[in-house]
């Protein structure tokens, strides 16, 4: 429950990062470190700004499998001086060819020069690289672990939060970066309804979305899949007829492959899978790795190329849709996950880059 206004009077007093109101910089707290979180960390350096990340988990492992970049936030990402570094664990993309289950061709998108046009290439690459290259720049003292917060309220010179521990935290500025199920949202939306200011629609149900299991191979026989050497990613997307499942593939640096398998679900499964599993993690789910071990791609089967991966990086996650209306109030906002959830996007990068100004 958030704190009520007695407990945070007092908490200011004690807080681990009380503010005080002649500080002429301001300070911020980013509860997620994830790669909205971490991003935005790079660009409020960048700028001079005090900050602070909590993150929820006791040490840094960075899950999932492919991303793609492009001119929307690339430019960002020169300013920072991490081009080069992206550029080094990525292959561009140009071309995506789309096959039934059986492997029949059904369709092919032909990108258009885009370096021509925007200046930049799209880029593929597998999600933990590009953690690593954020998190390599963010000065250690400035992450705290096992900081999950569970709490927040706010005023009109501060901002505080409580964590699961009980530590409290002061800042001028609070940011969710927290992901699908956010504790900064959840509670920033418990004080909105009681105060009678949170929308009808930020009150629905989180019930329609997708099962996702996700991985990076590791290296792969090159000599049989010769397209591993390509300079340019092969991206193929596979969609099956008689089943609400797909699956796709794509080529990155080290003759590897990130792979991914989506089951679009019913309400009721939603629901169910909800419960079950709501965030990236690794979890054994024998059962529907066999169902799926058939699969055909580009690289021998879904089951080989699950086979190929580390088993400790093989992400299940549960993605729905939704947008919600709510996004800021007061010294409090939200972004990436934690004010919209997308099954196809896991990030957005130019929020971050708006943020920081």
């Amino acid at each position: 429950m958030p704190m009520d206004d007695h407990e945070f009077a007092f908490h200011l007093a004690d807080a681990e990062h009380p503010i005080s109101g002649h500080k002429n910089v301001p300070h911020v707290l980013i509860s997620g470190g994830g790669l909205g979180g971490l991003m935005l960390a790079l660009l409020l350096e960048k700028a001079g700004i005090s900050y602070l990340i909590l993150e929820r988990a006791k040490e840094v492992k960075p899950l999932g499998a492919v991303m793609a970049l492009s001119s929307g936030v690339l430019g960002i990402f020169e300013q920072l001086h991490l081009l080069e570094g992206l550029k080094g664990v990525s292959k561009p993309i140009n071309d995506f060819k789309f096959f039934s289950n059986e492997l029949k061709s059904i369709g092919h998108l032909k990108g258009k020069e885009e370096k021509d046009q925007t200046g930049y290439e799209r880029l593929v690459f597998a999600r933990p690289e590009l953690y690593d290259l954020l998190l390599a720049k963010i000065p250690a003292e400035k992450i705290h672990l096992s900081k999950k917060v569970v709490a927040m309220i706010q005023d009109e010179d501060a901002v505080a939060v409580r964590c699961q521990d009980k530590s409290v935290y002061v800042a001028d500025l609070l940011v969710g970066a927290d992901g699908a199920y956010s504790g900064v949202r959840q509670s920033l939306y418990n004080r909105l309804e009681k105060d009678k200011l949170l929308p009808e629609c930020d009150k629905r149900s989180l019930n329609k979305g997708y099962f996702c299991l996700v991985g990076t191979t590791d290296r792969l026989d090159a000599a049989r899949f010769p397209q591993l050497r390509e300079m340019y990613s092969d991206a193929s997307l596979m969609i099956s007829d008689n089943s609400p499942h797909s699956w796709s593939t794509f080529s990155v640096p080290g003759d590897r492959v990130c792979w991914n398998l989506v089951i679009q679900l019913t309400a009721k499964e939603s629901e169910e899978e909800q419960f079950r599993n709501s965030e990236w993690g690794p979890e054994a789910n024998e059962s529907l790795i066999r169902s799926v071990a058939h699969f055909k791609t580009p690289y021998g089967t879904l089951g080989e190329l699950i086979n190929a991966t580390p088993k400790d990086t093989v992400s299940r996650v549960f993605l729905e849709d939704m947008l919600y209306q709510t996004w800021h109030h007061n010294r409090t906002v939200l972004i990436g996950d934690g004010k919209h959830l997308n099954g196809l996007n896991y990030i957005s990068l130019w929020e971050t880059a708006w943020l920081a100004g």
